[in-house]
């Protein structure tokens, strides 16, 4: 009887433990998609920062995963990526883009599903993943553009006019997206959220 009971909460860990890792693998896919649907749609790359949907799949892995699976799941994106996969924006990959001045946002989006999952974890009503998917939005641009700015103006030859004001007005044509998005991601999320949780319950 007592290895019986030993043995059932360990197999649930195990349990758990395997469908994050498959979540995870999931929203690394999902990013590799949101990362190029520029491609598909030309006109809605703008200034110097492609228009992606990767803010939002990273928040949302967040808010789903939890902190430490999504942060997990966009490790992995960034991995295949450096390992050399076309997953980045643009079809881009390969260790080299570690100095790209893009790069500072696949760094970002660790932090932001990680962030946005404590939150969430934390305050699980509708407002607190609103609050949280914005929050993530926040540490997306803040991490990404400052790293841009930094990159451009140390080792991407950056023509003479380029200011740090000229960085954030670069970030300007995506901002209303990801705002919405966010938002978007919280209320969705908080619904999945709940939704799986009334299916393990039966």
């Amino acid at each position: 009887m007592g290895t019986t009971a030993t043995m059932k909460p360990n197999r649930s860990k195990t349990m758990i433990g395997t469908l994050g890792l498959v979540y995870s693998a999931m929203f690394a896919a999902l990013m590799m998609i949101g990362a190029n649907i520029t491609y598909f749609l030309p006109a809605l790359s703008v200034s110097g920062v492609p228009i992606t949907l990767q803010t939002f799949f990273a928040v949302l892995a967040g808010l789903l995963l939890g902190s430490r699976y999504g942060a997990v799941s966009m490790t992995v994106y960034m991995a295949i990526g450096l390992a050399g996969a076309p997953v980045f924006a643009k079809f881009s990959g390969g260790f080299g883009e570690i100095v790209s001045p893009l790069f500072g946002f696949v760094l970002s989006f660790i932090v932001v599903a990680y962030v946005v999952g404590k939150i969430a974890e934390k305050n699980s009503t509708v407002t607190g993943f609103v609050v949280a998917a914005l929050v993530g939005c926040f540490f997306n641009y803040v991490i990404g553009t400052n790293w841009m700015f930094v990159a451009y103006k140390l080792w991407a030859a950056a023509p003479d006019a380029f200011t740090y004001k000229m960085a954030w007005i670069w970030m300007v044509p995506p901002l209303p997206k990801d705002i919405i998005l966010s938002v978007f991601a919280g209320v969705f999320g908080h619904r999945m959220v709940r939704i799986l949780r009334t299916r393990r319950s039966i």
